[in-house]
């Protein structure tokens, strides 16, 4: 059993290592991440450049592009292995709701999707001043990870797993849950480069306003780790008939 492991937080992050010692446990790891932190580059793809593959030590090797360029490197031909599965994380900050459309760390599970493997992503949902349990969604995803290599499920799912920042024995358990959906983003900020030029930071993310029963959101909210089965199919089957009607109106 082969797991590649990826992320969008760098190479060189706590979650990464975290992570690689974890499944360690179950399988050989192989990481392939990006040279430094790319949050929210969604599942962007590096095809105006070429991209280079460079080791950093034994079974570790990053690039200087985005979470789906290593992903996409690593399973299509830039390494002499065959992957199993695709493990992406522990990110450094929830995934909830629709942060999966930014996230780098969700991104890259997508990819592994794409290219045929079964894939998780896992955060943990730290906040400034917090505990940063990485030990405890370390444990989360060897626990997951075994339990789908015994009981696998449906490949073409992508697990989204969100890990309150809690010791392990304080979880209140495992629960499948739905996306929620934020309030809208605060405002941009605003700033002066040294020379005087206006330039602008994107506003924090927005609270849950979709955060009712059966979300991510509350399922992290009562301590318990929330595990999202993802599907790439963006079509919303129950609007055809309606879309159809409209179009022969024309």
């Amino acid at each position: 059993m082969k797991i590649l492991v990826s992320n969008d937080d760098g190479y060189r992050a706590e979650g990464l290592a975290r992570l690689r010692e974890a499944l360690g446990t179950l399988a050989d790891v192989t990481v392939v991440a990006p040279d430094r932190n790319r949050s929210g580059a969604g599942n962007s793809l590096t095809l105006d450049v070429p991209l280079r593959l460079f080791a950093a030590e034994a079974g570790v090797y990053f690039v200087a592009g985005t979470p789906t360029d290593c992903v996409h490197l690593a399973i299509s031909g830039a390494l002499d292995a065959e992957f199993d599965m695709v493990a992406s994380g522990i990110n450094d900050g929830a995934n909830l709701g629709d942060d999966v459309l930014y996230s780098g760390t969700v991104a890259a599970a997508i990819e592994g999707r794409f290219l045929g493997l079964p894939a998780l992503a896992v955060s943990l949902c730290t906040s400034p001043g917090g505990a940063r349990r990485f030990d405890t969604a370390a444990r989360v995803a060897h626990t997951l990870v075994a339990a789908l290599l015994q009981r696998p499920l449906d490949p073409t799912l992508i697990l989204n797993v969100n890990v309150p920042d809690l010791p392990y024995e304080a979880l209140s358990g495992y629960r499948g849950t739905r996306l929620g959906f934020r309030h809208r983003s605060e405002a941009v900020l605003p700033a002066r480069d040294p020379k005087g030029n206006a330039v602008y930071w994107i506003g924090p993310a927005g609270e849950g306003s979709d955060a009712g029963e059966g979300t991510d959101f509350l399922a992290v909210a009562q301590r318990f780790v929330s595990v999202s089965p993802l599907s790439i199919d963006f079509t919303r089957h129950a609007s055809l008939p309606e879309v159809g009607r409209w179009l022969a109106a024309l």
